[in-house]
């Protein structure tokens, strides 16, 4: 792989983007299916994929739209491979049918996100404003997408094969939602993953039928009862994964009285300011969910059962989304406040100094 990357023979850090590495990352994991339509700000991991999947004896697609190249996802998904598809905010709006089809047809797949703002066309400047589209669903029906969210460009190399498993284990779809700040951004990266891949077995997938019954996938039910019946299975798996696959990273929790709950770039911003105020005395924390869906609302109940006054303060670059999931974390005892920003606007750390300092 290194001599591929034309690094020096021992060389694992490089210098790369965010959307280099998380294309980087999905060759590790053992992508086999890319297809994609290029769009700013993601356009760089759709042009690393198409030079080094061939290498790596996958198959890149650039597809004639984004709903052909998220049911070529699905196809290749269905065939058993891991498959991967990217776009950026209005592109992926135009793949929701399929990703709900995948759900449907519980399919694993794995669709990154790299916001832009909005909404339409918008502009190409990093926004968060798809938070409600990846965590509720954004198609039609009763389905969830594993949803996290990276911070760095390392971190975005690294949480590319957690995606992959994820998706296999779960047989579900995993959004990796970034932003054009990230996606952009360039900074070291550790090329050599602490984790191999794992491997599961898929005795579901299409294959061919020499030898055994044959496999169908699908997401159709037309005698009655059947699709609710479905749809309580799919509850079942929803259940296990909210109880087992939270994530989240926490910053000076134990005394504060503030604690700032920001995800993404944006936590990149409101933890220099943490770290600020720390400095001169303040007593402020930090919560980072890196899973989006499911919510880590587990910290969030920890943090406020032990009966101190807590005020949480969500950052955000929209006008109010991750703050509901914050405030339905945290209940009716804890005060819960927010600044945000969007259409390419961010919260800077002074903004959020100062939102502190009239709480």
């Amino acid at each position: 792989m290194k001599d591929k990357l034309n690094l020096p023979r021992g060389q694992e850090r490089v210098l790369m983007s965010g959307n280099e590495a998380i294309a980087e990352g999905a060759l590790q994991a053992g992508c086999l299916f890319y297809a994609g339509y290029p769009i700013t700000p993601q356009n760089e991991l759709i042009g690393y994929m198409s030079i080094h999947m061939f290498e790596r004896n996958g198959v890149f697609i650039q597809a004639e739209s984004e709903i052909a190249a998220i049911n070529m996802v699905y196809g290749a998904s269905a065939a058993g491979v891991r498959a991967m598809t990217s776009s950026s905010s209005p592109g992926i709006s135009l793949k929701q049918e399929g990703i709900s089809y995948i759900a449907g047809a519980e399919l694993p797949a794995v669709i990154v996100n790299i916001m832009r703002a909005g909404p339409g066309l918008g502009n190409i400047w990093p926004a968060q404003s798809d938070y409600f589209q990846s965590t509720r669903g954004g198609g039609n029906g009763e389905y969830r997408c594993i949803v996290l969210a990276p911070a760095s460009v390392q971190e975005s190399f690294d949480i590319m094969s957690t995606s992959f498993d994820l998706a296999d284990k779960y047989r579900i779809p995993v959004i990796v939602l970034g932003d054009g700040m990230l996606g952009q951004m360039m900074e070291p990266v550790n090329l050599k993953s602490d984790t191999m891949p794992q491997k599961f077995k898929k005795p579901w997938a299409l294959t061919g039928c020499r030898g055994r019954k044959p496999n169908i996938v699908k997401s159709f039910y037309m005698c009655e009862g059947d699709l609710e019946k479905f749809n309580l299975k799919l509850q079942d798996k929803y259940k296990k994964i909210r109880k087992e696959e939270q994530r989240f990273e926490g910053l000076f929790l134990d005394d504060a009285s503030i604690i700032l709950v920001a995800y993404g770039s944006m936590s990149r911003i409101a933890k220099a300011a943490v770290k600020s105020l720390r400095s001169r005395g303040k007593k402020i924390g930090l919560i980072r969910p890196i899973s989006l869906w499911p919510f880590p609302i587990d910290v969030f109940k920890h943090v406020s059962a032990d009966k101190k006054r807590r005020t949480f303060l969500a950052v955000e670059m929209s006008y109010g989304q991750m703050v509901e999931d914050v405030m339905l974390a945290v209940g009716k005892g804890s005060r819960v406040e927010f600044l945000g920003r969007a259409g390419g606007g961010i919260p800077t750390e002074e903004e959020i100094i100062r939102k502190i300092a009239g709480i």
